[in-house]
């Protein structure tokens, strides 16, 4: 595979007398697009992310979401090598810790540069395995193991969400991810032929910043995380493609006339998807063939979604699969949406290569319209009976 001019090249062995032949996939518009390779860091990906957390301080909802067949490296990307002990913090830079912890600690660093806007963070987990909804903090005795079953709301401003989903404040990168953790213990995992230790769920991590209104952006500082471009021995292939044309301003919240005058309140989602799977290869069979039918069918209307939202169609079908009516806010609404692809360069795995990187045009070609701004909303209000 090269990468050159806008297009990825994939050169095919051609027969005798049938003459060279290759694959060509066109990203006409390179800007926000980045292509890393085998030996790129964790801290390079990471580079695309970071001016994300300060946006998210302004305000602005923001969701990275990384996609790709099974076996890629979507979970390394996103969480770093499997470990039992999870990350340490603070952060080595070289280190090859993936996104949500990166994460983590960089927000928790912006939020300490100004205490005087009384940041709370708050933190959700969830997963969508089978096309059902899990809370995975909630705490319920009967529900040792695969967590709670939820449903998808929508509020009266229009916003989905979870009903009775759980969340817990925290105060410090560390004890976020002590929740993530246990939330990982939780998922749905499966061995198959292509991974040993494969994913058959989609994990979403929902954290909440809500902060004092603030003239003051933040927006345009710099990100102070060091971000060396050393080699690794990861081997991945990756490639990252933002959607943000349609990121609305800061939402206000209206809050206690004794107190502050308003509250800003924006969410971070973290989206590792399950791998799309072929079942000749994964040789997976009873219960996990119906995972793998779940999971092929959700990534299907994903990406139907992002179809229907690119042609600019009348319907947008959200409510298809759960996956996407969990997620309908940030694919068409306002938030900031940064799209991490993960693909094999193996030939062995060129079908669903070429299917992935389809994904990735479709993400790239959806036109967002203005920004939109939503009314000042209050804890008390009602919420409409389960979808």
């Amino acid at each position: 595979m090269k990468w050159t001019s806008g297009q990825l090249l994939y050169e095919k062995q051609a027969r005798p007398g049938s003459g060279a032949g290759q694959y060509v996939l066109a990203f006409p518009d390179e800007m926000d697009l980045r292509v890393y390779g085998p030996a790129e860091s964790q801290s390079a990906v990471f580079g695309d992310v970071c001016p994300l957390l300060t946006s998210l301080l302004d305000g602005y909802n923001v969701c990275v979401m990384a996609y790709g067949q099974t076996g890629s490296g979507k979970s390394y990307t996103m969480l770093g090598p499997h470990s039992d002990d999870g990350p340490v913090l603070p952060l080595d830079p070289q280190s090859d810790l993936g996104i949500i912890p990166r994460a983590a600690e960089e927000l928790f660093r912006l939020v300490s540069e100004n205490p005087s806007r009384s940041p709370k963070v708050e933190v959700s987990i969830v997963e969508v395995y089978n096309n059902d909804i899990f809370d995975l903090l909630a705490k319920d005795t009967v529900a040792a193991v695969s967590g709670v079953k939820r449903e998808v709301m929508t509020a009266k401003d229009g916003r989905t969400e979870v009903a009775l989903l759980a969340s817990e404040a925290v105060d410090s990168a560390s004890k976020l991810m002590e929740l993530v953790r246990g939330g990982l213990q939780l998922r749905a995992k499966h061995p198959t032929l292509v991974h040993a230790d494969s994913s058959r769920s989609h994990l979403i991590i929902t954290v909440t910043l809500t902060t004092a209104a603030s003239s003051d952006s933040t927006a345009d500082q710099a990100c102070s995380a060091t971000l060396p471009r050393e080699q690794t021995e990861a081997g991945r292939a990756g490639r990252s493609c933002r959607t943000s044309q349609g990121a609305s301003a800061p939402q206000p919240v209206l809050g206690d006339p004794t107190g502050p005058a308003e509250q800003v309140q924006a969410r971070l989602q973290l989206v590792d998807l399950a791998g799309s799977e072929c079942i000749g290869m994964s040789g997976v069979t009873r219960s996990a063939l119906r995972e793998t039918a779940c999971i092929n069918r959700s990534l299907a209307a994903l990406a139907d979604v992002l179809g229907a939202l690119s042609e600019h169609r009348g319907h947008v079908p959200y409510r298809n699969s759960r996956l996407t009516h969990l997620l309908q806010d940030c694919l068409g609404g306002d938030a900031k949406l940064l799209v991490i692809l993960c693909i094999s360069p193996s030939q062995r795995h060129l079908a669903q290569t070429l299917q992935g990187l389809g994904f990735g045009i479709r993400a790239r070609q959806v036109q967002r319209g203005p920004a939109r701004k939503r009314p000042p909303s209050s804890q008390t209000e009602g919420k409409r009976r389960p979808d």
